[in-house]
C-alpha cells in the first residue's frame, strides 16, 4: 500500500507539473511540447482530421504499445498521468491564468517544469503519453536514459512539421526540448532503487 500511495503521488506531481510547464509557460506562445502533438498537426494537414481527434489517434497507438511492450500496469498509469497533465494544463491556462511574459523567459521556465514532470513520470515506470511510450521502451529495453531518445524523437517531428506546415516554431520547440530533456535525465537519474 505505501508503494502505491508513493507512486500515486508521484504521478500526481509529475502530472500536475508537466501540465504546468505546459498550461503556464509553452501553449501561450504556441512553442510544441513534444511529438506527440507534433505528429497530430501532421495527422489534420494531410487528413483535415480534427486535432482533438488527431491526437487522440497519437496516443491511443502509442498506449497500445505500452500495453504491448510495458504491460497493463504501466498503461493504466499511464492513463492517469495523461489525464491529470490534460487537467492540468487546462487549469493553469483557463483557471489561473497569467498574462503571457517574455518568450524566452517562459521557454526556460516552461522547459525545466515540463522536463520535471515527464522525469518523475518515467522515474515511476509511467509515460507521459506520445512518443514518451517509445522513450520508455527504449529506456527500459536498452538500458539507457530517456531524455536523449525522446529529443532526438520530438526534433524529428519538429523538423518535418517545420519543412511541410510552419518554419517559425522550430527554433523555440528545439531549444524547449533540448532543455526539458536535459531535465528529464536528470530527474530520471535518480531512479528508485
Amino acid at each position: 500500500m505505501k508503494n502505491f500511495i508513493m507512486k500515486a503521488g508521484f504521478v500526481l506531481a509529475g502530472g500536475i507539473t508537466q501540465g504546468m510547464g505546459m498550461g503556464f509557460f509553452l501553449f501561450p506562445h504556441a512553442i510544441p511540447s513534444g511529438g506527440a502533438g507534433g505528429l497530430a498537426v501532421l495527422i489534420n494537414y494531410f487528413f483535415d482530421i480534427n486535432m482533438g481527434l488527431a491526437l487522440w489517434i497519437v496516443n491511443f497507438s502509442m498506449l497500445l504499445l505500452a500495453i504491448k511492450y510495458l504491460g497493463n500496469s504501466s498503461t493504466i498509469w499511464t492513463m492517469v498521468g495523461m489525464t491529470i497533465t490534460s487537467l492540468s494544463v487546462y487549469f493553469f491556462q483557463t483557471v489561473i491564468n497569467l498574462s503571457v511574459g517574455n518568450v524566452w523567459t517562459d521557454l526556460l521556465l516552461g522547459s525545466i517544469f515540463l522536463g520535471i514532470g515527464i522525469g518523475l513520470l518515467l522515474r515511476e515506470g509511467v509515460s507521459n503519453g506520445g512518443v514518451g511510450v517509445i522513450a520508455l521502451i527504449f529506456a527500459n529495453s536498452r538500458g539507457i536514459l530517456p531524455g536523449k531518445t525522446l529529443f532526438w524523437m520530438n526534433g524529428v517531428i519538429f523538423i518535418i512539421i517545420a519543412f511541410i506546415v510552419r518554419w517559425e516554431i522550430i527554433l523555440q520547440a528545439l531549444i524547449s526540448q533540448w532543455i526539458s530533456t536535459k531535465m528529464v535525465d536528470r530527474v530520471f537519474r535518480y531512479r528508485k532503487t
